[in-house]
């Protein structure tokens, strides 16, 4: 299978649209519709979890349960305060950027529809007194164009609603894809890529197969940990994204040398199960997918950890996308490791065997 011919125009069509999508932790159903109608023709049946999980299965009645999962969620904000004159105080939900914010165009999401905001920022001219105040969390505020906090309430917008920005899917330069939430909608994208490869060239995989979406990674992995009790797998390829470390300030000593175009990056960790990973590198060398290694301290901050450490101990492994300027609306990956990290999964997934243990003690 050559690496050219992985995304078709319907593939790219798909993921515009479901990156252009808004998903904020705990609130991921409509992308979670978005990307089950997509996988439909390449799986037997869905499981969806109380809290929005939804895992398309190949072979649901295979007693052996291999998953390969991305996680749906983006970060966002949240209305946490209401001014009398009619501006808006947020927190975070999940790991948003406050440096990125003042300025930004924003989406709050409401039961009446999205209402427009912007969050403001002291103009230029009356910052030059001194020192210049920081952006933090407790002085960035959205502005919506409202007097008073009664004109707020009415146009639908309360604590509690939460707000995303509506940066959309744009390619640089003919080879980068760009947008805000590739991490980790990607992830979604390139394992429903590999169910629709395993459908195209009509393979017949002899265990099951449990393309997993999970909720709630962005506030400490909740819906992998939620998902792999109800799945109890016995392996897990995770697939995520890591720094491309290689743009200005960012220290090699300690984030490690991974560069977007170099391929698929397979982490060392201790949640990564160590025969697993040996596979995942043998088939990236018999295949002549290039690839890059990084090494996690304690834990991987992925899924990754949460399906490790789950039902007695599930064979886990990370493959990541490299990624510039995570957590920010200007995302970047390279499509060739996109097109690779797909490879490398459904490679994989061919080569791994039917009850195998991993077991160190054979």
């Amino acid at each position: 299978m050559s690496t050219k011919s992985i995304l078709k125009e319907s593939s790219i069509t798909f993921l515009e649209q479901y990156l252009n999508n808004a998903s904020p932790t705990g609130f991921e159903a409509e992308g979670q519709k978005i990307w089950m109608n997509y996988l439909k023709p390449y799986v037997d049946t869905f499981i969806t979890d109380t809290y929005g999980t939804a895992v398309g299965v190949i072979n649901p009645d295979a007693p052996y349960k291999v998953v390969i999962e991305g996680h749906a969620d983006e970060i966002s904000w949240y209305v946490n305060y209401i001014t009398d004159d009619g501006l808006i105080y947020v927190i975070r939900n999940g790991g948003s950027d406050h440096q990125i914010a003042p300025s930004k165009r924003v989406n709050i999401h409401t039961k009446k529809g999205i209402v427009k905001g912007v969050f403001g920022w002291p103009a230029i001219h009356t910052r030059n007194r001194g020192k210049e105040e920081v952006v933090k969390v407790d002085n960035l505020f959205i502005d919506i164009g409202c007097e008073t906090k009664e004109e707020v309430d009415k146009m639908g917008v309360h604590v509690g609603c939460v707000i995303t920005y509506p940066d959309e899917f744009m390619i640089l330069n003919e080879n980068k894809f760009v947008c805000r939430a590739i991490d980790n909608r990607m992830g979604g994208f390139m394992i429903a890529e590999v169910a629709r490869l395993l459908h195209e060239n009509n393979i017949k995989l002899p265990f099951g197969l449990y393309i997993t979406n999970s909720v709630q990674e962005e506030v400490g992995l909740r819906g992998a940990e939620m998902i792999t009790k109800t799945i109890k797998p016995n392996v897990a390829i995770v697939t995520d994204v890591c720094h491309d470390s290689t743009t200005p300030m960012i220290d090699k000593k300690i984030e490690g040398e991974t560069k977007i175009g170099k391929g698929p990056v397979v982490t060392y960790a201790p949640a990564v199960q160590n025969n697993l990973r040996e596979l995942i590198l043998e088939t990236a060398m018999a295949k002549e997918i290039p690839f890059q290694r990084l090494a996690s301290s304690r834990v991987t901050g992925t899924d990754t950890d949460a399906f490790a450490y789950s039902n007695g101990g599930v064979a886990s492994a990370l493959i990541s996308l490299p990624l510039r300027y995570m957590h920010t609306t200007v995302e970047m990956v390279h499509r060739d490791d996109v097109e690779n990290v797909i490879k490398l999964i459904y490679e994989t997934l061919l080569k791994l065997e039917n009850e195998e243990t991993f077991s160190y003690f054979k």
